[in-house]
């Protein structure tokens, strides 16, 4: 399910009061509304929903949810958050999967999956304006199959390069794409030296290593043997660097993580070792001041048992999808501590906070508006 939520700034159609939203706990986040599977135009016996983004429209300013489903892609318009529209869905180019990756670039969505022979799918967004009868069922504006299944896909937006990780090419390594002509993508690169990427984040690095500076660089997590984050630098995408490479205590599977915006730390989740070793949720904070030399600077304990899935970072505010616990929101308070606060929370799964797989996948927190969407 999709829902749409807002940090408390402004009240909700369903306020957080007394510690609960409806059926929802819930501290400092109010609900505007929620959408099922069914609703995002979601089919079969198995309907789900998993990875979700966003868009807002340069020209009308209206914010769009893009959402991974099952069968494919669905567009909502959550302009007015409390009635949601669907304006559309982009079916998948082959079969259903569970897994889904939307990106935006110079107003297209990029979309990859795991099911076999996929590719990457472009989509106009500007097509979502003036819908006459929503919803409608879209075709994709162009196809790049130079590779099948991905698992994830990062988009370096200054540069106009993407990043197909955990691939069926190049050994599930960064498999890299010039996408600055959006409905003509092109192969520029492959680094497969490093191995299987789960899911990577690429930036025109902007932070305090000065022998980096203006590079392109890809901070990898790794889900293998042996788990690990490696930084490589992508400015030749035909003959990419590795900088470094780091391992962390108890890992399980390296999943996902974000640079802070000065680029200084990076926080990393990984999504088995509260399962598999019993901790509350964990987020490891790295300084990564200094790339050829990344350090470990410890970890954080979340309030409540549940497994962490993607995070994001905003304002200085940290995101979490945590399945179980929904949505978490945490403000540092010594990164180079590793000391972060919860200062609030959705719980979009009421069934349980435990371990496990079931709950909220991934959160989008950019919306102009100060919306966000689970």
């Amino acid at each position: 399910m999709l829902l749409t939520l807002v940090v408390r700034t402004t009240v909700g159609q369903v306020p957080c009061e007394n510690g609960s939203a409806g059926p929802y706990g819930c501290h400092a986040v109010d609900l505007y509304s929620v959408m099922s599977p069914a609703q995002l135009g979601v089919t079969g016996s198995s309907p789900s929903v998993n990875d979700c983004w966003g868009w807002t429209d340069p020209l009308t300013q209206r914010e769009y949810a893009l959402v991974g489903c099952r069968n494919g892609s669905a567009f909502v318009d959550i302009t007015d958050p409390v009635a949601p529209v669907l304006v559309g869905t982009l079916p998948s180019h082959t079969s259903n999967s569970i897994w889904r990756d939307i990106k935006v670039y110079a107003d297209h969505a990029f979309v990859v999956s795991e099911a076999p022979g996929h590719g990457l799918q472009v989509f106009d967004l500007t097509r979502l304006r003036n819908v006459p009868s929503p919803p409608v069922v879209f075709s994709e504006d162009a196809h790049f199959g130079s590779f099948g299944n991905a698992h994830n896909l990062a988009i370096d937006e200054q540069a106009g390069m993407a990043y197909a990780v955990g691939s069926d090419q190049c050994w599930g390594g960064l498999f890299i794409i010039d996408i600055t002509d959006p409905v003509v993508p092109t192969l520029a690169g492959c680094h497969a030296l490093d191995g299987y990427i789960h899911d990577t984040q690429c930036v025109t690095y902007a932070g305090p290593d000065p022998d980096h500076q203006g590079a392109r660089i890809c901070i990898n997590s790794h889900s293998g043997n042996p788990d690990k984050k490696t930084i490589v630098d992508v400015t030749d995408a035909s003959d990419v660097q590795h900088l470094s490479s780091i391992n962390w205590p108890d890992a399980r599977i390296g999943h996902q993580g974000w640079l802070t915006e000065d680029h200084r730390y990076f926080l990393l989740g990984d999504e088995g070792d509260e399962l598999f070793h019993g901790f509350n949720t964990r987020t490891l904070v790295f300084d990564v001041s200094d790339l050829d030399a990344p350090v470990l600077i410890g970890s954080h304990f979340g309030t409540k048992a549940s497994t962490d899935h993607n995070l994001y970072i905003r304002d200085g505010f940290v995101f979490q999808a945590n399945y179980s616990s929904g949505l978490q929101v945490l403000r540092p308070v010594d990164l180079d501590q590793a000391q972060l606060e919860e200062v609030a929370w959705f719980d979009t799964y009421p069934a349980g906070s435990s371990a496990g797989y079931d709950g909220a996948w991934s959160v989008y927190p950019w919306f102009p508006s100060g919306n966000v969407i689970v």
